[in-house]
């Protein structure tokens, strides 16, 4: 995991690094906005009802959670997401988030406290528990309780889930979904979704190296603190070198990926696996097979929508090859994200079974190469291979003649082994 958690500090840019250090862009409730950004939006529950994807719409809730939860992260503004891909991939391999309606992720578009909310829950690995009948009919006692309930119906269970995970402070009276989340609310929220808020309390008198320190509240200052310890968030630094955190600026959609992302790094895998391991074959069938650092086996079936993140940018799955070193992300027993960590030499080494076509000889009248007619070939094409100087000969060596069935392994084009048959 060390390579991941150097891609973590490296993908970004100066610039990004700066920002909220953070991410997940968790597109928890998948989104359904207007062109302008600022139109409603859905949770997946709603909108698999919606489409009629339930055989029988009068199914009740509990039937619903029972379903598989759909994954899609082939966002249609991709090139958009720009460094904060990496992140978004991860998290939508474990469920986190999906995306909007429209195929879109909006990267750029400032994200809610409702979302935000909703993604720390799916984060902790609660989010069947959030969108069951009981917390879904939790009485709230919110001032502003009845319009979630109104205008947000599905996320009454994700609030339910966080107040009985101190994700609210004790002094909260509202919920406040529609306001944009900053980036202190942000970090406050991750560092209770970890569980560590004793820990975060207990550094409340630190000393913030920030221009506007000031603005961060003294029962917040733990929290920051601590998120900058773990390297969850970082802050701005202008080219006077004068640093700011900006603790009340909005977070977008790919800041919080990063947030997320990092934030994951701290907690355990709930809806998804992490494997590392090395790849024994090119992907077949549908189907790869990893060598897990003990040395033992894995075969795993892929996903059709795997993601492949190689040498910083997305990648085919033909791209992989033997040898490659992989981290893996499971999501309902198949592959949906796979980074390579290390590229794998490809192997040179050769087997060919083929007829003799002419063999070539040095001045000391040594065999030094060999032309062969390969056996499986429909076409009348040629090898022409050097052979090593001592060479094994396998079976009776009197009939390496033209016109001889033989099979030959080597490496880097050399034969080693010429086998008669």
């Amino acid at each position: 995991m060390s390579k991941m958690k150097m891609l973590k500090k490296t993908a970004l840019s100066a610039t990004a690094l700066v920002m909220l250090a953070t991410g997940a862009t968790t597109a928890f409730a998948d989104g359904k906005h207007s062109n302008n950004g600022n139109g409603k939006w859905k949770s997946e529950y709603e909108q698999n009802k919606n489409k009629g994807k339930d055989k029988d719409d009068k199914h009740d809730r509990d039937d619903d959670d029972k379903k598989e939860k759909k994954i899609t992260w082939q966002f249609e503004d991709e090139a958009d997401l720009q460094w904060a891909l990496e992140y978004i991939m991860r998290l939508a391999s474990k469920g986190v988030f999906t995306g909007y309606e429209d195929g879109t992720f909006k990267p750029k578009q400032k994200i809610s406290r409702i979302e935000t909310l909703t993604a720390a829950v799916r984060l902790m690995g609660l989010r069947d528990q959030a969108e069951s009948s009981t917390e879904m009919n939790t009485e709230l006692h919110f001032k502003d309780a009845d319009k979630l309930k109104k205008k947000y119906p599905w996320a009454v269970g994700y609030v339910a889930v966080a107040l009985e995970n101190d994700l609210f402070f004790e002094t909260d009276t509202e919920i406040k979904p529609e306001q944009n989340a900053s980036r202190l609310w942000s970090t406050i929220l991750l560092i209770k979704a970890l569980k560590l808020e004793n820990e975060a309390k207990a550094l409340n008198n630190t000393k913030l190296d920030f221009k506007d320190a000031h603005e961060i509240p003294a029962g917040s200052v733990g929290y920051v603190a601590l998120a900058l310890q773990k390297g969850i968030i970082t802050g701005y630094e202008d080219k006077h070198g004068n640093k700011t955190f900006r603790p009340n600026q909005p977070v977008t959609r790919a800041e919080l990926a990063a947030l997320l992302d990092r934030t994951d790094g701290e907690m355990p895998d709930h809806d998804a696996q992490a494997i590392s391991g090395q790849l024994k074959a090119a992907p077949a069938n549908g189907k790869l097979t990893l060598v897990k650092p003990d040395k033992t086996e894995l075969t795993l079936a892929i996903d059709p929508t795997v993601f492949i993140f190689r040498d910083d940018k997305k990648s085919p799955i033909s791209a992989l090859q033997a040898g490659d070193k992989l981290f893996l992300r499971t999501y309902q027993n198949k592959v949906v994200f796979i980074e390579v960590t290390e590229n794998g030499q490809a192997s040179t080494a050769f087997t060919q079974l083929g007829v003799v076509s002419t063999l070539g000889f040095n001045s000391q009248a040594k065999l030094s190469t060999i032309a062969i007619n390969p056996a499986d070939s429909t076409q009348n094409s040629v090898l022409i291979y050097n052979v090593d100087p001592n060479v094994t000969i396998v079976g009776d060596a009197t009939k390496l003649k033209n016109g001889q069935l033989v099979q030959v392994k080597g490496d880097k084009n050399v034969v080693k082994t010429i086998e008669i048959k």
